[in-house]
């Protein structure tokens, strides 16, 4: 019987080392499997990054772009405003250039002039400037030419029709002007 046990143990030896190697190989595929499952893990957060970063980007691409729109429309909505007051503006000055000097000291005039002054500092705080005028070489782009002195090159503006203004970098109405030659005072 003890070499019967003996066999059996021997056996039973044999059996749990074949289960041991079986269980080791096991162990080493499934090592091999976690580590494929880690990497593969690895890959979709690395995935899940990239699509992050570039929602982000997206998103604050979107941001400047809309505000930059937002800007420009308000920009837009301004420069029309201020453009429709322009000729109430225009009218204004020019009714004040003809009041008869024997009424410049009344005081309905002065308060008129300053009235007057209140539209100009309106359109100063908003950013308008004047278009250059009288002794300011012709420029096309700001200026328009209703008549050019006889004899001259009309490279010069001689004299102002209408005033012209600039919003920033914008022309909201170009200066109508009469061309010549460069005036005296304006000769170097």
């Amino acid at each position: 019987m003890a070499k019967d046990e003996l066999r059996n143990d021997d056996e039973f030896l044999e059996d749990d080392l074949e289960e041991n190697d079986e269980f080791d190989d096991d162990v080493e595929e499934s090592e091999d499997d976690a580590e494929a499952i880690i990497e593969k893990l690895i890959a979709q957060r690395d995935e899940y990054l990239d699509q992050l970063q570039r929602s982000r980007a997206e998103f604050i691409n979107f941001r400047k772009r809309t505000d930059a729109e937002r800007l420009r429309l308000g920009e837009m909505f301004t420069a029309s405003t201020i453009g429709k007051f322009l000729p109430v503006i225009d009218d204004w000055d020019r009714a004040m250039a003809n009041v008869p000097e024997n009424e410049h000291d009344d005081n309905w005039f002065k308060g008129i002039q300053m009235i007057q002054a209140k539209f100009h500092q309106l359109l100063e705080n908003a950013g308008v400037k004047h278009v250059d005028g009288v002794g300011a070489p012709f420029d096309p782009a700001i200026h328009e030419a209703v008549s050019v002195e006889p004899g001259t090159d009309g490279e010069y503006v001689v004299e102002v029709y209408q005033q012209g203004y600039k919003l920033g970098d914008s022309l909201l109405r170009p200066a109508m002007v009469k061309t010549g030659d460069a005036p005296r005072e304006f000769e170097a």
